[in-house]
């Protein structure tokens, strides 16, 4: 189960140890301004300043007790973040932020605290996790004041609006879990600037647009941004992210599934389920040697099945159903050691290896296979399969690499000296260091070549990858139709079925953020 399995439970036990790794991550910490660094006044000058002691932070002004008494300034800043948070609050149906009163943030529901990396001494608030909470309301801006924290768990909730920019603050934030909100606009660029990020998890909101090329060069583990409304290309540079789980899908992506994609070898969960992908299958989806979960149903890919995917040894669920593909499902795929379920029913396949069958789970329907139940009518197949697809109109493919000069690799003799014009003397024979054998050919390289050195290298060894982590355990054969509904919010974790997504349904939408009233708490009051 991935690493966002079981955060629901709100329980301590799952956020310290998580914490105290994380935060050895040192970053510098930032204060906001802070009068109490003013030197004393008397009585009356305090009386005469409004009784209250006022705190700036990106130009609004915040007021505060002043017969409140904090730790540290780390919990001060905290403080002011979590009443301007609790301000922006209109709904809270199981009263979570009830007791967010007083400078004791640490005793907060859903608020963890944590050693200092910078001051172990000083507590500091380094995570917060409300999930399954149903509250409504916004992300304040003075959120960024929460410069320490770890851990960003706000997931089955209705908040709406937009991450704020100064989510720039959080340096050291590692999990950002927002899904199952009502988030809107464009992808959310503050994430892809945040150094220490590692998990991402934007599942059912409302994001729209592109993805940017940063997303795909980041060091991410895991990214789940499925059933949102995005809707553009794939960039081309798809294939450098290094996760081990990625789930695109109920999206609008279109055209092709990048060919770099190949490069992408600590990848163990690929879902692209229910999307507009119009193209054929890179043959270096064979690359992908430690893939153990891959869901391309719901799309138009077109043409045939790619040999290589009878390479991929480490697969265990494959689902191609509901697209456009034809040909012969030949039987190096279906007699892969690990795979229990191969899922190609909706497709226009005209013949199938005996072994298919022999699996422990698959699905078949609704083909142009001879002899089997359920089938395509045969006009139907001879419309689509008299028309011959070409995959090179698709445009998908890398970009061959260019030629190696016709060069002899490190056997190479001196040059001999010229000759004279004159009747030389006889010279002795000169004799060349002997000539090692030339090395092996190497697979064929699917990547953009390298810029070609002088000498070119004779050999360079694979590189070698570290174990990947632990990956999604499917449990059912078959995936439902993307339009299947459930009765409940999905769960907020990585899905513990096989790679389907069932839309949840969501409460009722609040008005607009803008349209809201904010009621003011007992803590937070305007200065006077």
């Amino acid at each position: 189960m991935h690493h966002f399995a079981g955060h629901g439970s709100c329980q301590n036990k799952l956020f310290y140890p998580v914490i105290f790794l994380i935060l050895f991550n040192a970053s510098p910490t930032n204060q906001i301004s802070d009068s109490s660094d003013d030197p004393p006044h008397s009585g009356p000058e305090i009386e005469n300043s409004n009784r209250r002691k006022l705190l700036s932070y990106n130009g609004d002004i915040l007021a505060i007790n002043p017969s409140l008494a904090f730790e540290n300034f780390r919990l001060k800043n905290a403080y002011i973040a979590l009443q301007a948070w609790k301000e922006a609050i209109l709904s809270d149906p199981y009263n979570i932020t009830e007791n967010w009163i007083g400078s004791n943030v640490c005793n907060y529901t859903g608020v963890f605290c944590w050693h200092s990396i910078d001051e172990a001494s000083e507590l500091t608030v380094a995570g917060i996790d409300i999930n399954h909470g149903d509250i409504a309301g916004k992300l304040p801006h003075e959120l960024g004041l929460l410069y320490d924290i770890a851990l960003f768990h706000i997931n089955s909730n209705r908040f709406c609006g937009t991450i704020p920019e100064s989510f720039l603050n959080l340096q050291l934030l590692f999990e950002l879990d927002v899904s199952n909100n009502r988030f809107v606009g464009k992808f959310p660029d503050v994430v892809v600037q945040l150094p220490a990020l590692r998990f991402l998890d934007l599942r059912f909101n409302e994001f729209e647009g592109e993805l940017p090329r940063q997303v795909f060069e980041r060091n991410f583990d895991a990214l789940f941004i499925n059933n949102n409304r995005f809707s553009s290309e794939l960039p081309d540079n798809f294939g450098n992210s290094p996760v081990s789980v990625m789930v695109l899908a109920n999206n609008n992506f279109q055209g092709c599934i990048p060919a770099s994609l190949g490069k992408m070898t600590k990848l163990n969960e690929l879902l692209l389920i229910n999307n507009n992908f119009h193209s054929c299958l890179p043959n270096e989806i064979g690359m992908l040697k430690n893939l153990t979960v891959l869901d391309l149903s719901y799309n138009q890919i077109v043409g045939t099945l790619p040999e290589s995917i009878g390479e991929l040894e480490s697969l265990e669920q494959l689902n191609l159903g509901h697209n456009m593909l034809s040909g012969k499902i030949s039987s190096n795929i279906c007699t892969l050691p690990n795979l229990n379920n191969f899922v190609y029913d909706h497709n226009y396949f005209s013949e199938e290896s005996p072994a298919c069958l022999n699996l422990q789970a698959f699905a078949d329907q609704e083909n142009c296979l001879r002899g089997r139940p359920r089938q395509r009518s045969a006009l139907d197949c001879q419309r689509f399969l008299s028309n011959e697809v070409d995959c090179s109109t698709y445009k998908c493919a890398l970009p061959p690499p260019s030629p190696t000069p016709p060069t002899t690799c490190c056997t190479c003799s001196p040059p001999l000296p010229p000759l004279p014009s004159a009747s030389p003397p006889q010279l002795p024979p000169i004799e060349s260091p002997p000539s090692p054998l030339p090395p092996p050919l190497s697979p064929p390289n699917y990547f953009p070549p390298l810029p070609a050195l002088s000498p070119p290298p004779c050999f360079t060894p694979p590189p070698t990858f570290s174990p990947p982590p632990p990956s999604i355990a499917p449990s059912s054969p078959l995936s439902p139709s993307p339009n299947q509904n459930s009765s409940s919010p999905p769960a907020p974790n990585l899905p513990a079925a096989p790679p389907s997504f069932v839309e949840p349904s969501l409460p009722p939408p609040p008005p607009p953020c803008a349209n809201q009233k904010i009621s003011p708490s007992q803590d937070m009051s305007p200065p006077p």
